[in-house]
């Protein structure tokens, strides 16, 4: 008799478990890199979040495994992916005021650019993602990019001029880049390590998180610390699932949005200070280089930006302590 109690016991407990597992929702969440990544460090951070409870079950596609950035994006407004992890590279087709972070020498140092997002300035920014179809749950970060390529080492402007770099869809990047004499070219993320080998770039540029993460010293000689761009990250989400959402549930993705954006802070704090001697041991040569002139280099384009995202907006960036 108790050996049949036991059994029923146990054949509950494991209809209860599959059950559960049943009523768990499955999420896509996609990002272009690896999960070693600081997006990996994000996607982890939010799946430990929002799993807490049981209700969700986070299923990461990394690697570009659903597509490109702009594909991703176009999944959530379609509601045929959930979740990702993207650049403001691309979401600058969607939402083009976010291009605005993407201005050359902007911003002084980390700090003063977590300040910029965490502050009046982005979080208006974030609101604007609804009215084009996505929500924005929360800022993430990738850091500064720097320059690397296969030529030469690259100390002040003029050494870049003329090598074929490779750089987002990104009209801003391009155009800086450009103004110093560089052959920028855009390209999709997925293509550029079969270009760098083909040597049909000469270059990228990217921040250390990805250079490290994406194995580049493997694929590219030298490096120079240029630190021309702060590279923003965004949490988004489809509103397909997001506005069925209780506020509580709701609020739990947001939440875990701020996760992920805190562990991929965490996780650029940490490569800012190894990545550089993690690629010196893999064989990269690293150059410092001349930042006040590669500064007043792009410096002409600042009209431009002006023009195109309002010179007070610009400015009050510029002028947040």
């Amino acid at each position: 008799m108790r050996l049949r109690h036991g059994l029923f016991a146990l054949l509950a407990a494991s209809l209860f478990t599959t059950t559960t597992a049943l009523a768990q929702t499955p999420l896509k969440l996609a990002y272009a890199l690896s999960t070693s990544s600081h997006y990996g460090a994000g996607a982890d951070a939010f799946a430990a979040s929002i799993e807490d409870g049981g209700q969700y079950k986070i299923e990461a596609f990394p690697n570009s495994a659903l597509g490109g950035e702009r594909e991703v994006i176009e999944g959530l407004q379609l509601g045929t992916i959930d979740l990702a992890i993207v650049s403001t590279g691309a979401t600058l087709n969607f939402v083009p005021k976010t291009g605005v972070f993407d201005i050359p020498f902007l911003f002084r140092d980390l700090s003063h650019a977590r300040a910029v997002l965490d502050g009046e300035i982005g979080q208006e920014l974030l609101a604007e993602f609804p009215k084009r179809g996505l929500v924005a749950l929360a800022w993430g970060e990738q850091g500064f990019r720097h320059l690397t390529n296969n030529s030469r080492p690259v100390v002040t402007p003029s050494d870049a001029k003329g090598l074929k770099i490779r750089t987002t869809e990104n009209p801003i990047h391009i155009a800086a880049f450009r103004e110093m004499g560089v052959l920028a070219t855009p390209m999709a993320w997925p293509e550029v390590a079969t270009a760098l080998q083909q040597g049909t770039i000469d270059g990228q540029e990217n921040p250390l998180s990805v250079i490290v993460s994406a194995k580049l010293p493997q694929l590219q000689k030298y490096l120079s610390l240029t630190s021309h761009v702060y590279g923003p990250a965004l949490v988004l989400m489809s509103p397909m699932v997001f506005d069925g959402l209780s506020e509580e549930e709701k609020n739990r993705f947001l939440k875990a949005g701020h996760d992920a954006a805190q562990a991929m802070r965490g996780y650029v704090d940490n490569i800012e200070q190894s990545g550089v001697e993690s690629v010196k041991a893999d064989g990269m040569q690293v150059n410092a280089v001349d930042h006040a002139a590669f500064a007043q280099a792009v410096e002409p384009v600042y009209p431009q930006y002006y023009k195109q995202f309002g010179q007070e907006l610009v400015e009050s960036i510029r002028n947040t302590p």
